[in-house]
């Protein structure tokens, strides 16, 4: 399967590079460019990508604007990868709560640019879980410890997001916990669904949120 990718970037040298990069892959293919947040919709409905490549900082419709309009404007929308200079930009948490499934830093190297769309495309987030505890930290939003508490998450569920929130794999889960793999995927997937969390990135900022987790733990 090759997976399509949609690049969204207003320096046409970053989507150069990124061109480049992604399209010597033979499983990755590089359909369209955006060069600014207002262009991605349109493109997204024509040619319609596997995973998207947002800057998060564009000047007419930022990533976060364009990032919530796929959320909410798209039964199946892309797989969102947020593109940024810096990890502790604030601008990335706000497209993480909006639906993108990580970040990714310009910086990074080709075969760690060509990895993160891999895991995107095959469903999973790509978390940092120091840069989101810092950036939730700052955060000032509050409010979905309502939303955590209605979940009725049980107690083995509740062990599994607190370590989905450190990072670990369903594998390094399983561990942990000394469970069998497929019982931690049914557990991960019982957190999400109670949750109403698309992927576990948007499990662990709804748990940092509703103080859960605490940045400091």
């Amino acid at each position: 399967m090759t997976v399509r990718i949609l690049l969204a970037d207003d320096e046409p040298l970053v989507r150069a590079g990124l061109a480049a990069v992604l399209g010597a892959e033979p499983d990755l293919t590089v359909v369209g460019e955006a060069s600014d947040g207002a262009e991605v919709l349109p493109l997204v409905r024509s040619t319609r990508p596997d995973v998207v490549l947002m800057d998060v900082r564009m000047p007419d419709v930022d990533g976060i604007q364009a990032t919530r309009s796929l959320v909410e404007r798209f039964d199946d929308p892309p797989r969102i990868l947020v593109v940024t200079t810096f990890s502790n930009d604030d601008y990335v948490y706000e497209a993480l709560r909006a639906g993108a499934a990580g970040f990714l830093l310009k910086r990074a190297r080709p075969d760690e640019i060509v990895q993160a769309v891999r895991t995107v495309a095959r469903g999973d987030s790509l978390l940092f879980p120091a840069a989101i505890r810092t950036l939730a930290g700052r955060s000032a939003h509050t409010g979905g410890g309502d939303r955590l508490a209605a979940a009725k998450l049980t107690g083995r569920e509740g062990e599994v997001l607190r370590l989905m929130a450190r990072g670990l794999s369903n594998a390094e889960i399983a561990t942990e916990l000394y469970l069998g793999v497929e019982t931690v995927k049914t557990h991960v997937g019982n957190v999400l669904a109670k949750l109403g969390a698309r992927d576990r990135t948007q499990a662990v900022i709804l748990a940092y949120e509703s103080g859960f987790i605490t940045p400091g733990s």
